[in-house]
């Protein structure tokens, strides 16, 4: 069965699709951007965008009793490869007490919703 997740502590979606979908014991979270959800507003430069963007996706995990310790599967996006290194260490940082690191997928594009700079999407698991 499908659940439909939302929660008014991560950003409503920019578009016509869900914050997250939960079947069975898998969480599918849509790509997140860095807007704050108390604002509407996207977060300015990118080390601020990066940390918004994994507060939204620790805020929907959460609403469904999940942690980024749950995560199993990470989909960066970013609009600049140049900022590769930087978010590695962002990303090595949000996750430092994280026991195994989640698969991890990272690529550039071209342009993102609202000229975002990084979008994140995550697919979590967890027994029982």
């Amino acid at each position: 069965m499908k659940q439909r997740i939302f929660t008014d502590q991560a950003p409503k979606p920019v578009g016509p699709y869900s914050q997250a979908v939960k079947v069975g014991n898998f969480l599918f979270v849509s790509g997140q951007i860095g807007i704050d959800p108390k604002t509407g507003k996207l977060r300015e430069g990118f080390e601020e965008q990066v940390k918004q963007t994994f507060e939204n996706i620790s805020a929907i995990l959460s609403a469904c009793g999940y942690s980024w310790e749950d995560v199993v599967r990470v989909v960066v996006y970013l609009k600049d490869l140049s900022k590769f290194s930087d978010f590695n260490r962002l990303y090595q940082e949000l996750l430092k007490d994280v026991s195994v690191p989640p698969v991890r997928s990272t690529v550039e594009v071209s342009s993102l919703p609202l000229n975002a700079l990084v979008e994140i999407e995550v697919t979590a698991y967890k027994e029982g």
